[in-house]
């Protein structure tokens, strides 16, 4: 019996990239962490000093890119054209830019067709903005996570000062309203939730419960199979 393929989708700061290692890890499959790849671009155009408007130019630079994920003691290891960049392209320059990046339907297909090849023999659980609907939308089971705005940056703020760097929460709270009003009006694979989606609340969620919830999911799907 093939493996399930999971979709995971989410606006920023709802939770999705921990919950997605956690869930890959409980059920032994791979976890594909779309949004870091974006990220890696993002980091490559501003490292080669092109303008993230300048969608000609960000093009060129994303075909012109390989990415790698490559599963680390605490997570993925990724590689931007073999170098270990997985702590930089959390940087907040990195976020200020990445929507902009992203939005571009070049740059977009060129992910998507790298991020299906991983999938493709199931195993896999997917997280993003897209997965349940342009990237996979035949996976097994697909989840929208949502969380309050106030939470998301609470969380944001809690990664940033794992890493070192301080931010306001106020601050925080601009940034995510903002970056979710970009995601969801863009013209290239805008933020939506799957019709068919499992909406799950994390506001007032533990790690742990979040991801027994989406588990259980899973376990119910390869029980119907058997």
């Amino acid at each position: 019996m093939k493996a399930l393929v999971i979709a995971i989708d989410g606006p920023a700061a709802s939770g999705k990239s921990t919950t997605a290692k956690l869930v890959a890890r409980a059920l032994g499959y791979l976890h594909i962490d779309t949004g870091a790849m974006y990220r890696a671009v993002t980091l490559k155009v501003l490292n080669h000093g092109v303008d993230p408007e300048n969608e000609a130019a960000v093009i060129h630079v994303a075909r012109s890119t390989t990415i790698e994920l490559k599963p680390g003691p605490d997570g993925n290891i990724v590689l931007l054209d073999g170098d270990d960049v997985s702590a930089a392209i959390r940087q907040p320059d990195v976020t200020r830019h990445v929507s902009a990046v992203s939005s571009y339907q070049a740059v977009r297909d060129v992910m998507v067709m790298a991020q299906r090849r991983l999938a493709a023999h199931g195993g896999a659980v997917l997280e993003g903005r897209d997965i349940g609907t342009v990237v996979l939308p035949e996976a097994d089971l697909k989840v929208y996570m949502i969380a309050d705005v106030q939470s998301r940056a609470r969380r944001r703020q809690r990664d940033l000062a794992a890493a070192g760097i301080e931010t306001e929460a106020e601050a925080l709270v601009d940034e995510i309203q903002e970056r979710d009003r970009k995601d969801s009006t863009r013209s290239a694979s805008p933020l939506r939730k799957a019709d068919d989606a499992v909406e799950v609340d994390t506001s007032d969620l533990t790690i742990d419960e979040q991801v027994a919830s989406i588990v259980t999911k899973a376990q119910e799907i390869l029980k119907r199979r058997t």
